[in-house]
């Protein structure tokens, strides 16, 4: 079998794993502090918070945010369902908002054209964005800059899927990695994303303040100076010393691995070409990081569970991309803007083997795979 997205484990991670067993510090210790340092350096970052999670980092950088009881949160409606969860956890209410078409993110004019709208009317409108850099791609932020600046509306990066992405023009945004215009950007390091701690999230701020703050609420808010003292509702959402120990040294490989996917989607730009697919989108602005590359298929002419299936009898895992929120149950009556951009990127999308070591020969059995699988379908429907 071809993975869709396995981990490149082939850094110091034994060797840092080893020396925290030898060490008997596995919960807290130097790992995290390190990890924490490093990434900040990486991503350019003030203040890095390690978390159990990539949705334990944006429930608590949400919190801090000000979302709760009567506040509403806007939401990229096509994301993973971690995305909304986190600000249900909050209590705040939800606005969902479509995605467009040329990066798949959040349609940021749209809800800036909302935003304007309400406020003239004089309707309620969102306290905070929470923007999802889709599969690797950074959203267009401007426009949240200007809902920031002009109506005091915050700004929360949820950049599970695009660590090392950037905006690369002169602007408001850029040259900037994702995470680090908003007042927090998160982060995921489940197994199959571009580094791993086998689980495990990060926040990072600009605010030295915030981050103290946020360090507090993931120890179960515990006072310093000894006893159990609690001055708040906390959680038990800190990154053992272990899990940042492998953290660390996969960060130590980022530039490599980023340098990989880069070359992957080139390949499969390329490759898949005559095809005749709508490729991962790629702004003129934007260096994304191609966490999974992900296709548009002509569905009248194919079926994308049908050739998610093909593939897998080829032994190559492919995936769907995931349904609109606003098709899961939970969140079927939530507010929205907007909703057909997300459907249709549901109806037709599909993701490719995308591994950072997927081997060049493998990448080739998956784009032979793939033509076959649609003109067996196209053949059929002729």
């Amino acid at each position: 079998m071809i993975p869709l997205s396995e981990p490149t484990l082939d850094g110091n991670e034994e060797q840092y794993v080893r020396d925290c067993l030898l060490s008997g510090y596995v919960a807290g210790g130097r790992y995290v502090e390190r990890f924490e340092r490093n990434f900040a350096a990486a991503v350019g970052a003030g203040a890095a918070v390690a978390c159990a999670s990539g949705t334990a980092a944006l429930h608590v950088a949400l919190r801090l945010t000000g979302a709760h009881h009567g506040r509403t949160v806007a939401v990229s409606d096509f994301t993973f369902v971690a995305s909304a969860n986190a600000a249900g956890y909050t209590g705040a209410d939800l606005l969902l908002v479509d995605s467009e078409p040329r990066t798949w993110n959040m349609n940021t004019e749209l809800l800036r054209d909302e935003v304007v709208r309400r406020a003239r009317r004089g309707q309620p409108i969102p306290d905070i964005v929470e923007v999802v850099h889709v599969l690797g791609h950074p959203a267009d932020m401007e426009p949240l800059l200007e809902l920031r600046d002009t109506y005091w509306i915050e700004i929360v990066e949820d950049a599970a899927e695009s660590l090392g992405a950037r905006w690369v023009t002169d602007g408001p945004v850029g040259p900037h990695s994702v995470g680090t215009v908003g007042l927090w950007g998160c982060f995921s390091f489940n197994g199959n994303k571009l580094i791993t701690s086998g689980g495990g999230g990060m926040m990072v701020t600009d605010d030295d303040e915030l981050a103290g703050r946020a360090r507090h609420l993931i120890n179960q808010a515990k006072v310093s100076g000894g006893g159990y003292i609690h001055d708040t509702v906390g959680y038990n959402y800190r990154l053992s010393n272990l899990a940042a120990a492998v953290g660390t040294a996969q960060l130590e490989r980022l530039d490599r691995r980023l340098a990989a996917k880069r070359a992957i989607a080139a390949r499969y730009r390329d490759w898949l070409e005559p095809l005749g697919l709508s490729p991962a989108p790629c702004a003129a602005w934007a260096d994304p990081s191609y966490w999974l590359y992900s296709v548009l298929l002509d569905t009248s002419e194919v079926d994308v569970d049908d050739v998610v299936e093909a593939l897998g009898r080829d032994g190559i895992q492919a995936r769907r991309l995931w349904p609109p929120l606003h098709q899961q149950r939970p969140y079927r009556r939530t507010e929205r803007v907007g909703g057909d951009v997300a459907e249709r990127l549901y109806r037709d999308g599909l993701s490719l083997p995308s591994s950072a070591h997927l081997a060049e020969e493998d990448q080739q059995a998956v784009v032979a795979a793939l033509a076959s699988t649609l003109a067996r379908r196209r053949a059929s429907v002729s």
